[in-house]
């Protein structure tokens, strides 16, 4: 017999156009015309726009029938989360009195953000239902701005590392958020992949271990060459570790694809934070290195013995995935500052400090943030599936 599910027909069609009219409405008095004059900005929009959409799609297409939803509701998180942060870089721009930016780098920027959005998003998949993720989505943006805002006015940490700090903060925001939803039995069948789903979840991972070098492009000039030949062989060190680990933590000795689908990304995500202060590539690689032995064992580690003592669901492992590989890289660049100041003692405190600060303000608002936003969006009035119809198509699509 057919099973009969709640319509979203009351409520998430008027909830898209009442946000789309507002953002409309925004952009007709708070988005000036832009004289189109930064055109070579277009690749580095393009390749981070391919990542957001085609990798991060492809990427959580791992769960056996949740393949549209995966697909889809991503793109339409992008959608309105480019939106709503393009609008929040303009305005945030001219209240910090930053240099004037063309269009196109600012909407470079919105998907750079949006990022923090997709990363929490893998924390809850197959668990929010569409309600839950278009708020979450304008929610996460504005708490991402609001954490850039305060680290660059009250700390003066500079708008590159500010952005950087996207991945930390879409890490423990997603594991705050997800603490409020109810864990899905052991048992679960649906929780799971197939074959055909690790392959094209799998494919994602491609595409972003391609593109990963353009996060880079939130740096300019000579800086940015530097940054990105890092990141290559951050990103190259790491997805040879995750093969090389996978190998020696199964029992039959067999690459496990959990592992390298999770860990070949580490490097690049490590590397993010200290990409420019790193003078040799072997600096990178050993990072790199790092970066992949704290993804896998993480994985190993927290799925087999914490998760399970908290009653704590990551669903795509977005904690040992992209959180401890940011965590890593930002501890990275205060030993590399501490390195490269020691002569300068009377401000290298302050210049600690300050890196210090940027990050635990990060993950505190993101944590603080995630939790509440969590609570309120498991209120009766949002949540409309129970745990038992977690990861299924069927609740939202013919």
């Amino acid at each position: 017999m057919p099973v009969n599910y709640r319509s979203f027909r009351t409520g998430v069609p008027w909830l898209l156009l009442c946000l789309q009219a507002l953002l409309i409405v925004f952009f007709y008095f708070f988005f000036s015309g832009d004289d189109g004059s930064h055109i070579q900005s277009y690749p580095a929009f393009q390749d981070v726009n391919h990542m957001v959409v085609f990798g991060f799609g492809f990427f959580l297409l791992f769960l056996r029938r949740y393949g549209f939803s995966s697909t889809a509701f991503n793109l339409l998180m992008v959608a309105l989360g480019v939106q709503c942060s393009a609008l929040l870089e303009a305005n945030l721009g001219l209240l910090l009195q930053r240099q004037k930016e063309s269009h196109l780098q600012r909407i470079k920027k919105a998907a750079v953000s949006v990022t923090a959005v997709i990363i929490s998003t893998g924390a809850v998949l197959g668990k929010a239902n569409p309600v839950q993720l278009i708020l979450m989505t304008i929610v996460e943006i504005i708490g991402f701005h609001v954490s850039r805002c305060l680290n660059m006015y009250f700390l003066q940490v500079s708008e590159e590392v500010s952005m950087m700090h996207v991945l930390l903060f879409g890490a423990y925001f997603g594991l705050a958020f997800s603490s409020r939803f109810s864990e899905p039995s052991p048992r679960s069948e649906k929780n799971r992949s197939t074959p055909k789903s690790d392959l094209l979840s799998m494919l994602g991972t491609l595409f972003l271990w391609v593109f990963w070098p353009s996060f880079s492009v939130v740096v300019g000039g000579q800086l940015r060459v530097t940054a990105i030949y890092n990141t290559y062989f951050a990103l190259a060190v790491s997805a040879v570790t995750a093969f090389l680990l996978s190998a020696l933590t199964t029992r039959d000795g067999k690459f496990r694809m959990t592992h390298i689908h999770s860990s070949v990304l580490a490097g690049g995500i490590a590397v993010g934070y200290s990409a420019l202060s790193i003078d040799s590539p072997w600096i990178a690689m050993i990072l790199g290195l790092l970066a992949s032995v704290i993804s896998v064992l993480g994985s190993h580690c927290l799925q087999r013995c914490l998760y399970p003592l908290l009653r704590f669901h990551d669903a795509a492992g977005v904690h040992f995935t992209f959180g401890l590989p940011a965590v890593l890289g930002a501890v990275a660049e205060v030993i590399l500052l501490l390195i490269k100041n020691w002569t300068h003692l009377p401000s290298l405190g302050d210049l600690v400090l300050v890196h210090v600060g940027a990050v635990s303000l990060t993950i505190s608002v993101a944590l603080l943030l995630g939790f509440v936003t969590g609570f309120i969006l498991n209120l009766r009035l949002f949540k409309t599936i129970p745990a038992s119809k977690y990861f299924e198509d069927q609740c939202y699509w013919e």
